[in-house]
């Protein structure tokens, strides 16, 4: 327990540091949502965590080397961490608030976090004949399935989530950023003119404008889709971590998040530049430009909720499947062996019946 009131005070922090980045920049405006969903993540998980707990704490001491490995990443990670949030410090006190200050702090706060959970995992290391029964493995690991089998790791891993966001509501370095920024933004409009002159729409490109008939439409930095990216790169990982167990899925669900903001922007650029195209660049000011965003972004919530839906209902699907395949599904089990040997005795009897009435049909003939 006071490793987690420890591990809140150092979330507390990084989350004061981070809220002056939620005033200022819009792109991270999503950031007030973090410790309302890092807090609600913690809760539903709470009855997992007491019980992977109470197994770390009667389950058998993995192998030496398992340990071994595993406290050395664990002490590395609390010293790199120390140092890095010690770093943020620093640079916050000298030269205020900082994006490189802030995603120091956040990077330390994360190495500290997970290394101190880890090491306050209450573990069994009395072998001896009158200790308490302890929980075995079904079958010895080996490799990483090992060191993710480990009862200290998978209680730590059950923060990866709580602890691991903070580092998307926390602002990258700024040439970082705007190297990211800048990618998007020469992506969307060189598609954007490829696809008008595939239409057979003249548009002309320079830089990031459009030369459209009817006068110049400039691409702004905010419309490089940034902005989105970033948050739904927050709501793939909540819901990832939410509604799914395996690996794969959450590591699809995230991709399949940007990938939607990315489809997402470029068609809000596309209606744009066309009701421009249509009407002239300043008819696309004001409450088209605002619907326009707030309507691709419904839609991107709903077609992450939609895949969700579609991953768990395929999973459904092959359960049902496996169930069919199964021969004694849906009659009860197998049959007793009394049934059996009835069966098989009556079925001998009908044909020792149908043999003798043929033989007596054919002498008869005869």
């Amino acid at each position: 327990m006071a490793a987690l009131v420890l591990a809140g005070g150092f979330v507390a922090f990084v989350a004061w540091d981070q809220s002056h980045w939620w005033r200022v920049k819009e792109d991270y405006t999503f950031g007030w949502l973090v410790p309302v969903f890092t807090a609600y993540a913690v809760y539903d998980r709470w009855p997992q965590i007491r019980a992977r707990l109470a197994e770390a704490a009667r389950a058998e001491p993995a192998a030496a080397g398992v340990r071994w490995t595993l406290n050395v990443a664990a002490a590395l990670g609390l010293v790199g961490g120390a140092l890095f949030f010690l770093l943020g410090a620093f640079y916050r006190a000298g030269a205020g608030t900082s994006q490189p200050g802030t995603f120091a702090l956040t990077t330390g706060m994360m190495a500290i976090v997970l290394s101190l959970l880890f090491f306050n995992v209450p573990t069994r290391t009395d072998r001896s004949p009158g200790a308490e029964r302890a929980i075995e493995a079904p079958r010895a690991k080996r490799g990483l399935g090992a060191l993710v089998a480990e009862p200290r790791f998978r209680v730590a891993a059950l923060f990866l989530f709580p602890v691991g966001v903070w580092l998307i509501s926390a602002p990258l370095v700024s040439a970082v950023e705007a190297q990211i920024s800048l990618f998007l933004l020469r992506k969307v409009v060189t598609v954007v003119a490829f696809v008008f002159d595939v239409l057979g729409y003249p548009v002309e490109q320079q830089g990031n404008v459009l030369m459209l008939p009817k006068g110049p439409v400039g691409v702004a930095e905010a419309c490089s889709g940034i902005r989105s990216l970033t948050a739904c790169l927050f709501a793939g990982s909540f819901l990832g971590a939410m509604f799914f167990d395996r690996l794969w899925k959450k590591v699809f669900l995230v991709a399949a998040a940007m990938g939607f903001a990315f489809v997402m922007n470029l068609a809000r650029s596309l209606f744009l530049t066309g009701w421009a195209y249509a009407y002239g660049p300043e008819a696309i000011n004001g409450t088209v430009h605002d619907t326009a965003g707030y309507a691709v972004l419904g839609v991107t919530c709903l077609g992450l909720l939609a895949l969700v839906w579609l991953l768990n209902l395929k999973l459904e699907k092959s359960s049902r499947r496996r169930r069919r395949r199964r021969p004694d599904a849906g009659r009860g089990g197998p049959r007793p062996h009394s049934e059996v040997t009835s069966s098989v005795v009556a079925s001998s009897g009908r044909r020792w019946r149908r043999a003798k009435a043929l033989s007596s049909s054919t002498v008869i003939e005869r």
